[in-house]
């Protein structure tokens, strides 16, 4: 099966190319065309599997033109953000939609100048998203699509108030895709009431996680250092 299978259109289809992107991955077979069909979606799958651009292809295609942030990818941590923005830009790169991330830990205005210039889909984290909203310098009225990414860590990482607070100020009529490398009946319970028959996807992988690493500290001298490694 091939990208084009999957019923993405031209654009898109040379964004894909241009990343090296062969075939699409067990996650993305099973996600894309039900995302290209509007459907809320619950996928198990773990970093790795190609599950960012599974959610960014669909959500590309389906965007409607117009000014304000139509697509919002929410996500638990900085480098998260950063490298989802980056499957985004280079999925979009030959299309005219702007892709933009905001996240804490760095200053607030390189990032509002961002948004003053107009931005399509927002992938952001739950504190700096609404710090940004609560100084006036977004508008959520817009959004189409919500993507929680990583909704297991969000969960584990006590964020799921501010996500809460998040899907309050969305529009109610949008597609819903929720992202989690386990899917809990916990991060279900918290999340349901937002989702509408959802799709549920769930991809095996070969390799598992490591649940725990026993780690040891050997004290020595630096001039040792190399030797002992």
């Amino acid at each position: 099966m091939s990208f084009e299978d999957l019923g993405l259109e031209g654009r898109l289809l040379k964004g894909v190319e241009a990343m090296g992107y062969e075939e699409p991955t067990p996650i993305q077979r099973e996600a894309i065309p039900q995302a290209l069909e509007g459907k809320d979606i619950v996928g198990c799958a773990q970093t790795g599997t190609g599950k960012t651009a599974a959610f960014i292809l669909p959500i590309l295609q389906r965007m409607k033109e117009g000014r304000g942030v139509k697509a919002l990818v929410v996500t638990p941590t900085r480098e998260l953000a950063l490298q989802i923005e980056e499957v985004a830009r280079d999925c979009s790169r030959f299309t005219r939609q702007r892709s933009a991330a905001v996240f804490g830990g760095v200053g607030y205005q390189p990032q509002i100048k961002k948004l003053r210039k107009g931005v399509d889909l927002l992938v952001a984290t739950p504190g700096r998203l609404l710090d940004i909203h609560g100084r006036g310098d977004i508008d959520l009225g817009k959004v189409d699509v919500l993507v929680l990414d990583e909704a297991d860590r969000m969960l584990d990482m006590g964020f799921w108030p501010d996500v809460k607070r998040i899907i309050r100020l969305l529009p109610e009529r949008r597609q819903n895709l929720l992202f989690s490398a386990t899917m809990s009946p916990r991060v279900l319970s918290v999340i349901g009431d937002a989702l509408t028959d959802p799709v549920h996807i769930e991809v095996e992988t070969s390799a598992k996680p490591v649940e725990a690493i026993d780690q040891s500290i050997y004290p020595v001298n630096a001039n040792q250092k190399a030797e002992l490694l």
